[in-house]
């Protein structure tokens, strides 16, 4: 299976999530005209069993391409948005909420550095996925506390026979 991402949209991402975006949002005008905020743009979850979110950075290796999608995760309990620091765009590759990942759904998405994606509780996906070298994400998800969190955090499901590629090209 060759995968091809196809432009990232509100619409064409909705079954994964939401798509973080001002564009073609309303706002409101703050801070005495200097500032426009764009307000709930994503819908993040992280409360179950008393869970908090937590703010992040990554700062992600560049992929080789054509990429072998040889897995896919999923956090059962929580939601997980993934927000580009430097305006460059990244890929994202998901499948919907399942027990286990139906091959046959899984789709891919380039954002336009811009954009930013919010996992739904449960969504399969592959982990980031940067076209850049030491690109910089504002990562939001439920922080995890070791000593006295037992839900669990995220499920990995092996892709073994199933050849998937992600081709892609700058």
């Amino acid at each position: 299976m060759i995968l091809t991402p196809e432009p990232l949209t509100a619409y064409n991402f909705s079954p994964f999530g939401q798509v973080i975006s001002c564009e073609r949002k309303d706002y409101l005008t703050i801070n005495n005209g200097y500032a426009k905020k764009y307000p709930d743009l994503a819908s993040i979850d992280t409360q179950e069993d008393c869970g908090r979110t937590a703010v992040h950075i990554y700062i992600a290796k560049k992929r080789q391409f054509p990429l072998q999608i040889n897995m896919l995760e999923k956090h059962p309990f929580f939601s997980q948005t993934f927000i580009p620091k430097d305006n460059q765009p990244f890929l994202v590759v998901v499948a919907p909420a399942a027990d286990e990942p139906n091959i046959e759904d899984i789709r891919s998405f380039i954002s336009n550095g811009e954009q930013g994606v919010n996992y739904s509780r449960g969504i399969w996906h592959f982990p980031l996925i940067s076209i850049k070298d030491d690109a910089q994400f504002i990562v939001i998800d439920r922080k995890h506390d070791i000593d006295f969190d037992d839900i669990e955090q995220c499920i990995v499901h092996p892709i073994e026979d199933t050849n998937i590629t992600l081709e892609f090209s700058l």
